[in-house]
């Protein structure tokens, strides 16, 4: 087994990647008691070389692989992506790309909903997969063997996967389904919060009007203070008390004491004292500049018509083998039980041609739905 300890050993390693049309890549880390992940170990596969990389090494220079990660020619193999390229978002300032996700890929080819990497190698490799070192402290040094050998089976069991998961959307011509899928992943703001927008991240369902504008403002002092001090919001502030400080709005350390939420002496702080700012400044947001969020009783679906849509979805993806959530969620299906031209993903693309179109024939009575022998058929009308 290669562990990579120096930067000359990742140069030569990432130049004979660079020579593949793909590598399959993994990350370990820790972010219990931080904001930002701590990268602890990268894994990576190509055909005939794998390698575990370990960037706590001293004086490790990651950028030799880092290069590899923007080179278009070479595609990255990631399963459930999505944490893995915040890190790399951070270290490069982009997303790796061309990309792969290979939980994406097994949802478009039958494989279930949001499948577990080992579930899925099991599947397609019949792969035998030791759980034993699942929870290491990945930043403690000396990693024992095992510790090692399950870390790097991750991207080498990614790798052979990886070939039979693209002849089978190949096969089924189902490619650029999965490349759709990718181009999402490619959006910066999935791996970044900008304090500003940091309150989209809380549900506001009861919020008041007159209290939209200091959650704003709390939320983003709490994001400011957490990237900043490197700690997890919750230390910062928690939701509950952001909501419940824009209920009472204190006005002043007194005020601010009377908190059931806020610890004794916090209110004498400095972080006490940004607070109260922070809530002057978003009760003095006018109401026109505050996002549209009141509280609006929305219209609600049908509750027969929603079930026979999801009916239906069920038995389109199994019929054409694909994951029912790549194709609708409960909102989506809602949307369209209230509105023929809804503007969700159901409606559009390849989903329409799978689902979207045979849901609208459902509701216009143009095909019904009939039990035949425990399976559901669909029969033109």
């Amino acid at each position: 087994m290669q562990v990579i300890s120096t930067t000359d050993e990742l140069a030569r390693f990432s130049k004979a990647l660079r020579e593949q049309p793909f590598v399959a890549v993994d990350t370990e880390f820790m972010r219990e008691k931080t904001y930002w992940p701590i990268l602890c170990l990268i894994q990576a596969a190509g055909e005939g070389e794998e390698a575990i990389i370990d960037p706590l090494a001293d004086k490790l220079d990651l950028s030799p692989f880092l290069d590899l990660m923007t080179d278009k020619k070479v595609v990255k193999v990631f399963h459930a992506a999505r944490q893995d390229l915040e890190i790399f978002y951070r270290l490069i300032g982009d997303v790796p790309a061309p990309l792969f996700d290979t939980q994406i890929a097994a949802m478009a080819c039958g494989f279930g909903d949001q499948i577990g990497y080992e579930p899925l190698m099991r599947t397609l490799l019949k792969a035998k997969i030791d759980k034993g070192s699942r929870f290491t402290d990945w930043a403690r040094r000396p990693l024992t063997d095992a510790q090692l050998t399950y870390a790097l089976s991750d991207v080498t069991h990614l790798r052979d996967a990886f070939p039979l998961l693209t002849d089978t959307l190949e096969k089924r011509e189902r490619r650029k389904w999965v490349e759709e899928e990718m181009e999402a992943l490619n959006d910066g703001g999935l791996y970044h919060v900008q304090p500003e927008s940091a309150w989209k991240r809380l549900k506001l369902r009861g919020v008041r009007p007159k209290e939209i504008g200091v959650v704003m403002k709390l939320a983003e002092w709490r994001e400011q203070e957490a990237q900043t001090k490197d700690t997890p919001r919750s230390r910062v502030l928690k939701d509950e008390s952001i909501f419940e400080l824009a209920r009472l709005q204190p006005g002043d350390a007194k005020s601010l004491a009377r908190a059931r939420s806020i610890p004794s002496g916090f209110e004498r702080s400095k972080s006490g004292s940004a607070i109260l700012k922070a809530i002057k400044e978003g009760t003095e947001i006018p109401r026109d500049n505050l996002p549209a969020i009141e509280k609006v009783e929305k219209e609600k679906a049908p509750a027969d018509v929603v079930d026979l849509l999801k009916v239906l979805l069920k038995r389109q993806c199994e019929a054409f083998h694909v994951a029912p959530k790549l194709i609708a969620s409960s909102a989506d299906i809602e949307a369209i039980a209230l509105d023929d031209e809804a503007d969700v993903p159901a409606l559009h693309g390849w989903r329409r041609d799978v689902y979207g179109e045979a849901a609208l024939r459902l509701k216009r009575g143009e095909i019904a739905l009939k039990l035949k022998k425990d399976a559901v058929e669909i029969i033109e009308s």
